[in-house]
């Protein structure tokens, strides 16, 4: 069990007016009955009598604030008020909680009145009259809880049992009685629930619902990233079995109700490792010189019945999770692999958008229908990429054509203010016990763009299909991009202003053009990862919503998500609403802001489980190189230290601010640097720095670094 840091119970003489008031608050929080200066320095250990008359003086000023009143004489109680609101738990950290009151606002929560809540839980919190600019409350109630299941270790040292989860966020560790635990669970990595949330305790009682595998085992850590972050490894057998079931067959009847374009000339270009091909292309030169671009997309509404049991494990995974050395589909494999893949060779069924395109890239009409393809060929990227640099080989006539137009597309998306962010993909070489022996960056080729383009297009189409004009728009889900925060933009400005750049923010058209110049003028730069990093950090996060407010990042007016219903929910939904408003098919009415309030979610929490397999990957591949120097870039400031990214393989690490011996740095929030007191001498986000690795701790999938 984690050692639980013990209250100080101060007799010391140069207390602070500012202090005991935060002890006495504490103390007639906890306690609603009249209290007098005696019994509050007896609680205290206060003998000292100059500190009495201090307490004395401050439960007056307390008493002049509204705060406490004065019941009997040199008696006060907490004046009760009822001020509570009901919010939603930001982050946590070891000293409490913070919530968001509104957009400008915030509470803090000590962590004693915090009823063990984390990121994410809904509360209602009774706010305290205000002080110091900081307004502190405490949780009287929690709604409801975002997260149950547990994962990590047992605690076996002394005689009972607690669970020490592997989420360092998390602040508390989980009782689990003794009679409860069995042999087999010591030494693994566990999954554990929590059943009973009690404030009166001081842990939440767990059970062990599930054994993950042994410590330090690959597949274990994995699993227990998955489990962790609310997703199975594995489909529960009934749904398996469910999927199991479907027909592979199209029949007969199925294809008369289709467009049939089966000798249209069709095909793919994907990753040279996908297995689930959610789109194909097609191209077919019309009489009139124009060109039929047609996208189809895996119709995954035809095998998953809505509401249904395949439905329901899709809908509450919302997404596939791309780990660094698996692929955990939202979807059975069967169907994400198999029967929904746009595999060549085969007969698949597609949903399908045509546009008549010229040479120009000016689309001048298109049609949506249901249809039933057949993938002449299967390209990957490489592949693709050496038709379109060599000018020969199979389908040449198409590919040339298709990445002509993709670049007229992209070029026009840019000049109309879509942001230019370039990143390259870090990719991990495995041994067969999927240990990491290298590293490469996986840049993007002319045919993931060809791809992008033609996937953006469909799905602003789709999008605009419904959704225009906006006044008579029916219910239908859209991707949405905010606009950049405004005070991120002005903090960058200031910053980039320094290195001879500037950023014209007269309106989000012209910022948007003038982010894409800075980003284009800094390329090769010293300056250009901070630029990058601080630009992306200023966008808002692209949301699933039904109120449609376009997409700022993309310049879109109307844009939602088509393209890829093997492995997000939302493009399943989107696919049963537009055949709904297409065909003029009664349905019954759902919960479709609920929906995309929990896709997005899902979206946020499969990302961050991407990470954390990818930090695990990096402590592994560094773990034997420990006292090596490398060049790195700080790629974040805070507090506590500099995160370092290391220029040859991009693994990150934390130099502690408490390693740099040389001064006593202070940190700057607005400037993401850290200061010498003495020396002046300043760190800054972007800044080319030399570190040695000094440690890389596999449990906590953490690596430390000092500067050299």
């Amino acid at each position: 069990m984690k050692k639980q840091k013990k209250t100080k119970k101060s007799s010391k003489l140069n207390l602070t007016n500012s202090k005991l008031f935060d002890l006495l608050l504490n103390i007639f929080r906890e306690n609603k009955q009249k209290l007098n200066y005696k019994q509050i320095s007896k609680r205290l250990e206060i003998k000292d009598m100059g500190v009495k008359i201090q307490l004395i003086d401050v439960m007056k000023e307390m008493a002049r604030s509204g705060i406490i009143e004065e019941v009997q004489r040199g008696a006060y109680r907490i004046i009760e008020k009822t001020n509570k609101i009901t919010c939603v738990i930001k982050n946590t950290n070891n000293q409490g909680a913070f919530a968001s009151i509104d957009k400008n606002n915030e509470v803090f929560i000590d962590k004693k009145s915090s009823q063990f809540v984390l990121a994410g839980d809904e509360v209602e919190v009774n706010l305290f009259p205000k002080r110091k600019k900081r307004q502190e409350g405490e949780v009287v109630n929690v709604i409801k809880r975002k997260k149950l299941d547990f994962v990590g270790e047992i605690d076996s040292t002394s005689t009972n049992y607690f669970l020490i989860p592997d989420d360092r966020r998390v602040s508390f560790d989980i009782f689990l009685p003794p009679k409860s635990i069995k042999k087999d669970y010591i030494n693994k990595k566990v999954l554990v629930r929590v059943e009973g949330w009690d404030k009166k305790y001081k842990n939440p009682i767990g059970k062990v619902i599930e054994v993950i595998g042994n410590i330090k085992d690959h597949n274990t850590e994995i699993n227990s990233i998955l489990m962790n972050y609310g997703f199975a490894p594995n489909f529960p057998i009934r749904v398996e079995e469910a999927a199991n079931k479907i027909n592979h067959s199209i029949s007969k009847k199925e294809i008369e109700k289709r467009l049939d374009i089966r000798t249209t000339t069709t095909f793919t270009i994907d990753p040279k490792d996908a297995k689930d091909f959610d789109d194909a292309l097609s191209v077919r030169k019309l009489k009139n010189e124009n060109w039929e671009i047609g996208v189809h997309i895996a119709d995954v509404s035809h095998y998953v019945e809505e509401g249904g049991i395949i439905d329901m494990e899709a809908i509450e995974r919302a997404t596939s999770v791309y780990l660094v050395d698996r692929v955990i589909p939202m979807l059975p494999e069967v169907l994400s692999n198999d029967i929904c893949s746009l595999k060549p060779n085969v007969d698949r069924l597609a949903y399908s958008v045509f546009f008549e395109i010229n040479e120009k890239a000016e689309v001048i009409d298109y049609k949506i229908a249901k249809t039933v393809i057949h993938s002449d060929i299967r390209f990957t990227y490489e592949s693709a990429q050496e038709i379109i640099n060599s000018k020969k080989g199979l389908l040449v006539t198409e590919i040339l054509l298709l990445n002509r137009l993709s670049k007229i597309l992209r070029r026009k998306r840019q000049e109309n203010g879509s942001i230019n962010f370039e990143s390259s993909e870090v990719k991990f070489i495995l041994d067969d016990d999927n240990m990491p022996i290298d590293v490469f960056f996986k840049e993007s080729l002319s045919t993931n763009h060809l791809i992008e383009e033609f996937m953006l297009l469909a799905n602003k189409t789709v999008a605009k299909h419904i959704g225009f004009p906006k006044k008579n728009a029916k219910p239908f889900v859209y991707r949405v991009h905010d606009l950049p925060d405004k005070e991120r933009i002005s903090t960058l400005n200031e910053i980039v202003k320094k290195f001879g750049h500037n950023i014209e923010n007269n309106n989000p058209k012209i910022l948007s053009k003038s982010l894409n110049y800075l980003l284009n003028k800094v390329k090769g730069e010293p300056e250009q990862q901070m630029v990058e990093t601080l630009t992306i950090r200023s966008m808002a996060k692209a949301v699933y919503t039904t109120s449609n407010i376009g997409h700022y990042g993309l310049a879109f007016d109307y844009y939602s998500h088509f393209t890829s219903p093997i492995r997000r929910y939302p493009d399943l939904v989107v696919h049963r609403m537009l055949d709904q408003y297409i065909n003029k098919k009664q349905k019954e009415n759902i919960d479709l802001e609920k929906i995309c309030k929990h896709c997005s979610e899902k979206e946020k929490i499969a990302s961050q489980a991407e990470r954390d397999s990818i930090k695990y990957m990096q402590v592994k591949f560094l773990k034997n190189k420990v006292g090596k120097v490398y060049e790195g870039v700080i790629s974040g400031v805070t507090e506590w230290g500099l995160y370092v990214e290391i220029t040859a393989n991009k693994c990150e690490g934390l130099v502690k601010i408490s390693s740099i011996k040389n001064d006593h740095y202070i940190y700057n929030e607005k400037t993401y640097s850290i200061t010498g007191y003495r020396t002046k001498k300043s760190y800054q986000l972007g800044q080319k720095v030399r570190i040695k690795i000094q440690r890389a701790d596999l449990e906590k999938k953490q690596m430390d670094f000092v500067l050299v």
